[in-house]
């Protein structure tokens, strides 16, 4: 599902990962944080896909709104366990929309 957006600016979280073949809780895991996400103030969306690479993106109002998303318990237990088993790589970017476009 493409994510509904507001008119720009606004923020992207970008995660991209290469998982690993341990399962373990992560779809139930992967499952509570959208649903936590979606109770933040600041939270716009998200849109994922996984084929060999895995991408995600959430979109949010402000850094603020991400900053207080990094902090909220269950996401930095997620972040402990993909360090720890879920993932192989991963990596973080957070960039500014100032366009969109829709077709």
């Amino acid at each position: 599902m493409i994510a509904k957006t507001p008119t720009p600016p606004y923020y992207a979280v970008i995660f991209t990962s290469v998982r690993t073949n341990i399962d373990d809780g992560y779809e139930e895991m992967s499952n509570l944080l959208v649903k936590l996400a979606g109770t933040y103030d600041g939270f716009l969306g998200i849109e994922s896909a996984r084929n060999e690479i895995g991408i995600s993106v959430s979109y949010w109002k402000d850094l603020e709104s991400i900053k207080k998303w990094k902090q909220n318990t269950k996401h930095i237990i997620a972040q402990k366990l993909g360090k720890e088993k879920w993932y192989s790589a991963f990596k973080t970017r957070i960039a500014i929309v100032n366009k969109d476009f829709e077709f």
